[in-house]
């Protein structure tokens, strides 16, 4: 073989060859994880079919009360004009006491 054609299939097929071993030792540690759940790997692009959902946004109200003795009954109190925020996926402490005017101290 001669030595100009050696060099350059050492130089494209080096590189070729490790990514073709790092792919394929990457598909055969996710089959081996996921082996015990009963699903089957697929290998390629994600499909690109947009999805929308909508869900229902909930809230959540915490009330926090002392332990009382068991005779006491527990009653619930609100604060009239309190203000509820529902935290949405993005959101930092800072971004919201910023919203409000208040400090995260």
């Amino acid at each position: 073989m001669d030595p100009r054609r050696r060099r350059e299939l050492t130089r494209y097929g080096a590189p070729a060859a490790f990514l073709a071993a790092v792919t394929i030792a990457v598909i055969l540690i996710k089959a081996g994880l996921n082996s015990g759940s009963g699903s089957t790997t697929t290998v390629g692009l994600p499909p690109t079919t947009a999805a929308t959902s909508t869900r229902p946004t909930t809230t959540t109200k915490l009330v926090l009360t002392t332990p009382q003795s068991t005779t006491a009954t527990t009653t619930e109190t609100t604060t009239p004009g309190a203000e509820y925020y529902v935290v949405q996926s993005g959101d930092t402490l800072g971004s919201i006491a910023q919203k409000y005017s208040a400090t995260v101290d």
